[in-house]
């Protein structure tokens, strides 16, 4: 394993010359970057220390135009080590390479004045002592500061010293890559380059982080959820049957080098998954609809922030907390750091820490107070997995659950889910990975309270908690008789099992005869057509949880067949002018009652999106609505 360093600072400050003074490495490996003498894109090169260990660098540019270039490296490190020019001192790089370390609160670093040999020992000794305060209002606060001259060497020895300090004070204290932010959570590269081997197929690079991979390990590509295999792990140029924590190349089967590029993570980790929209606090509140430039590990996108209604967040500590709705989907866990970057205005540079991946929507954003952000932050910020769990269970009310009819007390599981009652007419599917946080008990209060209250009834099935569900959860529940056993499924004990409902002949033809109403523009209200039908309760339910029909207002639903069509026609409309609801209204032969339903709910969903004109398409518009 091995700690991995970033450099930092002004361009032509002699930040590769001092790699290359360290390592005997040109990290320049671009034409265009050795013919015009400067750094383009990242670089990476390694050093071996007296004891045998390896350190990683990383190996930025530091030219105003390439900060983007510049937070791909910076992203994914665990130390950094500022580089400012003795002849030239700080200049606005330097300064703004400070406050994108602070953002990423890489507090673990130290700062090396060059060309101590031109300026000469006053100029070098001034540019010291200026160096010194601006680190004293950033993360890097006190962090060690040495001279050196790259070309004759000159405290390049001090230098290393200062550098195996620095690795034991990342390794120390427990932070960066070498140590995996959740224990037994996974392992999670992102990706930084990609290029093709003749025969071997595609190769990655980046800096790997968690638990180590072995050859022959099966991944996840995010965002996308393909599945690829390691061929062959390769560290400092070496194949390894087992890749620790750091600088890492991946051979990967399953995959070819022109669907990869650099932002993509490759991780078994299944709390990482795809989000565009993340609850987050902020290092300094910005205004609601502000801009910027998100970045998050290797990747970047285009963000809005939301900061009104119940997104406009205080909590008790005095920090802002929003919703960050970025242009493309990321790779992301709770817990991450982002930094948002914008090209004007006060605060140009926020720090942001993800709290949630897939915060509360629709009714259940009432739940959204500072109180139970404020936990979930606290949880977060001191990386208590099971606290996190609760506190996420606490905002969104019913994490992980989707509402059934049903009767008789019983627990029945499945594909990671467990079916627990709520109330006598009202089973819940529950994420089990809740169950393991949470424990039975505390889920079945929280949910019985949220049934009580009316609240939402139907929350999105999340995977962002899974990673905290342990092998055998059931197995355990019955061990200690909290659950009994009965075939495959799992009950409460003194409970009876319970058939599915279209194991039923006359519910399923009574689902039939329902889906068939409502597969219409004009559908009748969802309770005359269930009487009609004959279709109880139950019967609702799975046809909305095997997503037969979409149920848009509490008395308005639509077979899939007939919202499809209805979605088709109102993008196609809205990608050639913005669409009105009066619009819609005709082109569909409904009324206002069913259009506003179904604008309403592709707003909400981002597949269209409100303008003073009407209706253009979202963020989501190319996604299947």
């Amino acid at each position: 394993m091995t700690v991995v360093i970033g450099t930092a600072g002004h361009i032509d400050h002699g930040k590769t010359t001092l790699l290359r003074a360290l390592t005997g490495i040109d990290a320049d490996r671009l034409p265009e970057e050795r013919r015009r003498g400067m750094t383009i894109d990242v670089g990476y090169a390694h050093l071996t220390l007296p004891d045998g260990t390896e350190l990683d660098f990383v190996d930025v540019p530091g030219h105003d135009r390439l900060v983007g270039n510049m937070l791909v490296g910076a992203g994914e490190i665990d130390a950094a080590m500022l580089v400012v020019a003795a002849d030239d001192g700080p200049r606005a790089q330097t300064i703004e390479h400070l406050e994108l370390l602070h953002a990423l609160a890489i507090c673990h670093g130290l700062a090396v004045v060059t060309k101590a040999d031109v300026a000469g020992t006053e100029r070098t000794g001034a540019v010291v002592a200026e160096v010194t305060r601006l680190l004293a209002g950033t993360s890097l606060a006190g962090s060690p500061i040495l001279a050196v001259s790259s070309l004759d060497r000159g405290g390049i020895d001090a230098l290393v010293v200062a550098l195996v300090a620095l690795r034991d004070r990342v390794v120390g204290s427990g932070s960066g890559a070498v140590v995996p932010a959740v224990a037994g959570a996974g392992s999670r590269l992102a990706i930084d380059r990609v290029f093709s081997v003749k025969g071997r197929g595609a190769v990655v690079t980046g800096t790997l982080r968690g638990a180590p991979l072995a050859r022959g390990a099966t991944l996840r590509l995010v965002p996308g959820d393909r599945s690829v295999r390691i061929r062959e792990a390769q560290v400092h140029g070496a194949t390894v049957g087992q890749a620790e924590a750091g600088r890492t190349a991946l051979n990967l089967v399953g995959v070819e080098a022109r669907n990869l590029h650099r932002g993509l993570v490759l991780t078994d980790d299944p709390a990482v998954v795809a989000s565009d929209r993340l609850l987050v606090t902020l290092s300094v509140a910005l205004s609601d609809r502000v801009r910027a430039r998100a970045h998050l590990g290797t990747a970047a996108a285009d963000a809005t922030l939301g900061r009104s209604g119940y997104d406009a967040l205080d909590l008790a500590d005095g920090t802002a907390a929003a919703i960050v709705r970025l242009s493309a989907p990321v790779a992301v866990a709770a817990g991450d750091r982002l930094v948002l970057r914008r090209t004007s205005g006060a605060n140009r540079i926020v720090g942001a820490v993800v709290l949630d991946v897939a915060p509360p929507r629709g009714i259940s954003r009432r739940r959204q107070s500072s109180e139970r952000v404020g936990r979930l932050a606290s949880a977060v910020a001191a990386g208590q997995v099971v606290a996190s769990a609760r506190a996420r269970l606490e905002l969104h009310g019913a994490l992980g659950v989707a509402m059934d009819a049903g009767t008789g007390t019983g627990v029945s599981t499945g594909r990671g889910a467990t079916r627990v009652e709520v109330a006598p007419d009202l089973v819940a599917t529950v994420d089990a990975a809740v169950l393991a946080a949470v424990g039975t008990g505390e889920t079945l209060a929280v949910l019985r309270s949220v049934a009580a209250h009316s609240l939402r009834r139907h929350a999105t099935i999340s995977r962002t908690v899974a990673a905290i569900a342990g092998a055998g959860l059931i197995d355990r529940l019955v061990t200690d008789g909290r659950l009994v056993r009965d075939g495959v499924d799992v009950r409460l004990p003194g409970s009876a099992s319970r058939a599915a409902p279209t194991e039923d002949p006359v519910m399923a033809a009574s689902m039939d005869r329902l889906e068939e109403a409502l597969a219409i523009a004009t559908p009748p209200t969802l309770a005359e057509a269930a009487r009609a039908a004959g279709c109880p309760l139950a019967g609702i339910r799975e046809l909305e949880r095997t997503g037969r029909i979409v149920i848009l207002e509490p008395d308005l639903a639509y077979a899939i067949s007939a919202h499809r069509v209805i979605v088709a026609r109102a993008l196609a409309m809205a990608a050639v002018v913005p669409l009105t609801p009066a619009a819609l209204r005709d082109a569909t032969g409904t009324s206002r009652k069913y259009v506003m339903a179904i604008l309403t709910d592709l707003d909400r969903r981002g597949i269209l999106r409100r303008t003073p004109d009407g209706h253009v398409p979202g963020p989501r518009a190319q996604r299947d609505p």
